[in-house]
């Protein structure tokens, strides 16, 4: 026979207002802009266990995918990453060029780091799509997948820059002379002659410690904060 599984009240009131929870945070509706989401969720979880907030994120994120600007994805590792953040409501790029147009139009895309393609090199010329996050962004490896918006990101207290140069100098070079003008840079990726830096911190692009940088065409592309 089949046995009817015992209630348990304690934990459908907690059901319950896990999804009371979600609905008022759903009806608040968006922050100002990224930096303002990312100051307040590090504070948010700030003393959870890894679990915890992989539940917290997950939750948040689907929750931005719902009332935030459309969410478009470029390349295999950039599916993976924005299921796991934001769910599946995202729509697929047939190429960067697609992903970019996105932007341009008032959407947001999640674009992987490759050298099949310098994308990144793009926004050189286009200071009004900026990177805002990077993931991964747990700060434990390097990122795998860049974060576009029409939206520039402030500092959070936490941040990366991201840099890139059509320098022909090795990357341990580049480094180094990054290092002497007081900035920590390690090399990312190359492609199409151009080379992509992770700067510690949040740095300006007219900050004059990159002034001198190696390079002809180079410059800040965006930052994004850590977790």
């Amino acid at each position: 026979m089949l046995v009817e599984p015992p209630e348990d009240p304690a934990r459908l009131a907690q059901d319950r207002a896990l999804a009371r929870a979600v609905r008022a945070r759903v009806a608040g509706g968006p922050r100002q802009g990224p930096d303002a989401d990312a100051i307040a969720l590090r504070a948010l979880l700030k003393g959870l266990s890894p679990s915890e907030a992989a539940a917290v994120r997950a939750v948040l994120g689907r929750i931005d995918a719902g009332h935030g600007a459309p969410l478009i994805v470029w390349g295999p590792a950039s599916q993976v990453l924005a299921a796991d953040r934001y769910g599946l409501a995202v729509r697929m790029a047939a190429k960067p060029e697609a992903a970019l147009t996105a932007v341009r139009e008032g959407g947001r895309a999640l674009m992987d780091l490759t050298a099949a393609s310098a994308w990144w090199g793009r926004l050189l010329a286009e200071p009004d799509l900026r990177v805002v996050a990077a993931l991964p962004d747990h700060g434990a490896g390097q990122p795998r997948a860049l974060m576009v918006q029409r939206a520039a990101s402030g500092p959070t207290g936490e941040d990366r820059t991201f840099w890139t140069t059509d320098s022909a100098l090795p990357g341990a070079r580049i480094v180094a002379d990054l290092a002497a003008s007081g900035l920590a840079a390690s090399p990312l990726i190359e492609a199409g002659g151009l080379k992509l830096f992770a700067l510690a911190g949040y740095v300006q692009a007219e900050d004059g410690r990159l002034s001198d940088a190696p390079g002809s065409l180079k410059g800040v592309i965006g930052a994004a904060p850590l977790f």
